[in-house]
């Protein structure tokens, strides 16, 4: 079943030229090393990723081995900038987001939890996981 307001809706939440760039400006290893930080991307604290022991990744979210090959690159860039677009009870973040953020340390107030480069690598790391 086709949901009519879908494509009208993420294109209100995420901002056009955001999901059509795409992951070819990203750099894998820098996405890599985003995913894996506990303290800059934080992907590692709620899904599972290839190369990271298990004892150090979370289970809040799927585990993200072979997600390149499920996902476009488009549909990765989506779940990070609006992912309650996809699911209205998730709890990830928007990570291009920097408004109405709240509880902020003072040197990264009104920043996005990622910019856009940082966005560019992530995609492109998730997209090598075939």
């Amino acid at each position: 079943m086709r949901r009519r307001g879908w494509p009208l809706l993420l294109c209100a939440l995420v901002p056009w030229a955001a999901v059509a760039q795409g992951a070819a400006q990203g750099d894998v290893q820098r996405g890599a090393a985003l995913a894996a930080s506990r303290s800059e991307g934080l992907c590692v604290l709620c899904h599972a990723l290839p190369g990271i022991d298990a004892r150090l990744a979370g289970n809040i979210g799927p585990d993200l081995a072979g997600v390149g090959g499920r996902l476009t690159p488009e549909q990765l860039r989506q779940r990070l900038l609006a992912p309650q677009a996809l699911n209205p009870n998730t709890v990830m973040p928007r990570y291009g987001r920097s408004d109405g953020l709240v509880q902020v340390a003072a040197s990264r107030h009104g920043q996005p939890l990622l910019d856009g480069q940082q966005i560019d690598d992530v995609v492109a790391y998730l997209a090598s996981l075939k």
